[in-house]
This record gives structure tokens, C-alpha cells and sequence, in this order.
């Protein structure tokens, strides 16, 4: 591992659920913890240059590299008994020079392995966290959230954050969106582009399925027409907790973006941080 048939007919096939696709874009592969196939994204032959039909009740191993094979468990084996999400950057699996960054976790006792081509940055964004954070040390009450809501936004290059932390609300915003930032739950935690034609799962009709749990599952029909309606293509969900009460930041984009699980996992990282500073400034201040 590198850094880390056409067939005629009367009938109209009804489109797949939703709730079993994902985004374009990106790979996806359900495994048993034995690491044998149970179901793949029917465009997983772009990325194992075999059909998702061959994959399903095969061991992962007899598709991929073995020493790639063998770091993903390694690093799989770190997870067992959380609610973590690994990743691995610039992962060879064959013997394609394409490169891809992977993000993988336990859901309902299946692995779910998600590909991606790799971003090529690995550690650009994990590097200006720090930074980022230091610079909220004079801040507080709102001036603490409205400037986790701007750091957000440097961060991503998204071009709107929005943060809600209880009944508090910051907005960071390049130029002005057609609606308010809506925070409903609906969203998957990253959407590359609201547009794009999602991928079905194969087995299609499976009802013991982990996908809705994938960073890059698809949204449905309404909450893809509802981010068009309010000029959002792409978004990025990273909730957090303060003090036990949920927070969440969102950040928006007016276009399709490419899927990063490095710039998620660092968003992911800043909240966390973030929390913290929050945490800090209200013990402070009460």
C-alpha cells in the first residue's frame, strides 16, 4: 500500500431504492468478516476490472493485490469493537496505476469498503487543522461560533458553512444562496453532486443490507430536488457533540465537488477540536 445486452421488452424496469445506490463517483463493497463479497456497486468493474455479478460470494483477496489485502485488514482490525471509520490514501488493489482512497467500517456486522480515486493530497488538510484551531484560542460566545463557522469554510473551500450548536447558529457564506442552510438529517454525510445518476447495488433486492450507512450512499429523489431547489450541489455533514447535546456543521457548495475522505476525515478532526474549545469557553464563562 502506497501512503497508506440490450434486451428487448414491454415491461419498464422500475428504478432501484435509493436507499441501496450510491453516488457516482465512488465505489462501494459489502463483505462478510471473513472478508467474502455479499454485494458491490455495478460499477465496481472500473475499479477490479470484474463484473459486480462475479464478485458476489468470492473473497475479496482473489481480486485484489495481497499486500493490499493485507494492510486494509490490518488497519480493519484497529476498528473491532467501535464506531470508527478508517481510511487508507493512494491504496493500489490491482495492477491498474490508478490509484484510490479508501474508507471502510462495521455496520450491522458486515464490512463496508468505499473507494474513491485518490485526492493526491494526503496530509494537506490534517496539516492546517492545528492552525486553524490555534486561531479560536481569543474567541468566545458568538464570536467563538462565528468563527468555527469561517475556519470550517477556509478549510473545506466550501462556499457556504453553516453551524448549529443547540439553539445558537453561525453562518459562513461566499455570496449569497437561494434558501437558508436547512440541517435536516435526511442528507447522507457527504454529497459530491446532488446531480449526478446514483449506482445500484447488486443484489438489488436484498433486504440485509449496511448501505445506508455509507459516506457516499445516495440521497433520494426529494433531498436531491430539495438542494437543487436551494443552489446546493454538493455538501458535507460533520456533526459533533457538546456536553452531550448534538451539533453539526454543513457546508454547501454551489458545485459539484470531488468526494475527499481526507478533507472529511480532517473536517471530522476540527469539529472534534472545535468541541473542545466550546467546551472550554463555557466552563470559563458560567
Amino acid at each position: 500500500m502506497e501512503a497508506i445486452e440490450e434486451v428487448e421488452s414491454t415491461t419498464v424496469e422500475p428504478r432501484p431504492d435509493e436507499s441501496v445506490c450510491i453516488q457516482p463517483g465512488s465505489y462501494l463493497l459489502e463483505l462478510s468478516l471473513d472478508w467474502i463479497v455479499l454485494r458491490g456497486s455495478e460499477n465496481i468493474h472500473h475499479l477490479l476490472r470484474e463484473s459486480h455479478v462475479t464478485l458476489i460470494d468470492e473473497p475479496l483477496g482473489k481480486f485484489v493485490h495481497s499486500q493490499a489485502l493485507h494492510d486494509l485488514r490490518n488497519l480493519f482490525s484497529k476498528l473491532s469493537g467501535t464506531m470508527g471509520i478508517g481510511r487508507a490514501y493512494a491504496v493500489r488493489l490491482t495492477d491498474d496505476h490508478d490509484l484510490v482512497d479508501i474508507a471502510f467500517q462495521l455496520s450491522d456486522g458486515r464490512v463496508l469498503l468505499e473507494a474513491v480515486p485518490t485526492t493526491g493530497s494526503f496530509g494537506e488538510c490534517f496539516g492546517s487543522v492545528g492552525g486553524l484551531i490555534a486561531g479560536l484560542a481569543n474567541s468566545h460566545g458568538q464570536a467563538l461560533l462565528d468563527g468555527g463557522a469561517r475556519r470550517m469554510r477556509a478549510l473545506t473551500g466550501f462556499d457556504r458553512v453553516t453551524l448549529v450548536c443547540g439553539d445558537s447558529r453561525a453562518e459562513s457564506s461566499r455570496g449569497a444562496f437561494a434558501a437558508r442552510s436547512s440541517m435536516s438529517d435526511d442528507l447522507p454525510p457527504m454529497v459530491s453532486d446532488c446531480e449526478g445518476e446514483p449506482v445500484s447495488i447488486f443484489p438489488r433486492q436484498s433486504h440485509e443490507t449496511s448501505a445506508g450507512d455509507a459516506l457516499l450512499r445516495s440521497c433520494d429523489d426529494a433531498a436531491r430536488a430539495a438542494l437543487g431547489r436551494d443552489g446546493v450541489r454538493a455538501s458535507l455533514r460533520v456533526p459533533f457533540s457538546v456536553d452531550g447535546n448534538s451539533a453539526e456543521f454543513r457546508c454547501e457548495s454551489r458545485t459539484g465537488r470531488e468526494p475527499s475522505f481526507e478533507l472529511h476525515a480532517a473536517a471530522e478532526l476540527f469539529a472534534q477540536l472545535f468541541a473542545m474549545r466550546l467546551e472550554i469557553d463555557r466552563l470559563t464563562n458560567r
